[in-house]
C-alpha cells in the first residue's frame, strides 16, 4: 500500500491546513485553527474541488476524535473499560463553573453519580488520583470513569454555572 500523501499549507492569521489524499484517491483536509479548533473537510469523488462535508470541531472534540483515530495506549495489559460496561471521558470545567475554586469533595461525585475522577489535567500537568481536598479550577479537564449514565450525570453536575 502506498504511503498516504499529506501536505500542509500555512494560513496566515488562521492556522495551518493539512491535505490528505487517501489510497482511494479521496481528498480530506483539516484546518488547524490557532485557537485549537479544527475544521475537517471531505471532498466529492466526482469533483475533488467541491466540499461534500465540513465539520467545525472544538479543541476538545478534536482531541476526542484524535483519540478515536489513534488511541494513545496500545498495551495489551491495559484494561479496556468498554469491555466492562464502563466509559472513560474527559469533562472540562469552565471558568464560570459553580465548582471553580471549590474542592473536589464538595461535588460528592462518587456518591451522586458512581463515577471516579481518576485524574485532572491542568495546563501542561496531569494530577493523578486527586483527593477530596483537591481544589478545582476553571479550565481543568477531569478524567472520569464510570457507567455511561454516571459519566453523563457527572458532566451535568460539573457543567453547573
Amino acid at each position: 500500500m502506498p504511503i498516504p500523501r499529506l501536505s500542509q499549507t500555512p494560513l496566515p492569521g488562521i492556522g495551518v491546513r493539512y491535505d490528505l489524499t487517501t489510497r482511494e484517491r479521496r481528498r480530506v483536509s483539516v484546518v488547524a485553527h490557532r485557537d485549537g479548533a479544527r475544521t475537517v473537510n471531505a471532498y466529492r469523488d466526482d469533483d475533488p474541488d467541491e466540499c461534500a462535508l465540513s465539520l467545525k470541531l472544538t479543541a476538545g472534540e478534536s482531541e476526542a476524535l484524535m483519540d478515536a483515530l489513534m488511541p494513545s495506549h496500545h498495551s495489551p495489559n491495559l484494561l479496556h473499560t468498554t469491555d466492562l460496561g464502563l466509559v472513560a471521558e474527559r469533562v472540562e470545567l469552565s471558568g464560570q463553573s459553580y465548582w471553580n475554586g471549590r474542592v473536589l469533595g464538595d461535588t460528592r461525585m462518587r456518591t451522586e453519580t458512581g463515577v471516579s475522577i481518576v485524574a485532572v489535567l491542568r495546563r501542561a500537568d496531569a494530577i493523578p488520583a486527586p483527593g477530596p481536598d483537591f481544589r478545582l479550577a476553571g479550565g481543568d479537564t477531569l478524567i472520569v470513569i464510570g457507567t455511561r449514565e454516571g459519566v453523563e450525570a457527572a458532566a451535568t453536575i460539573l457543567g453547573r454555572d
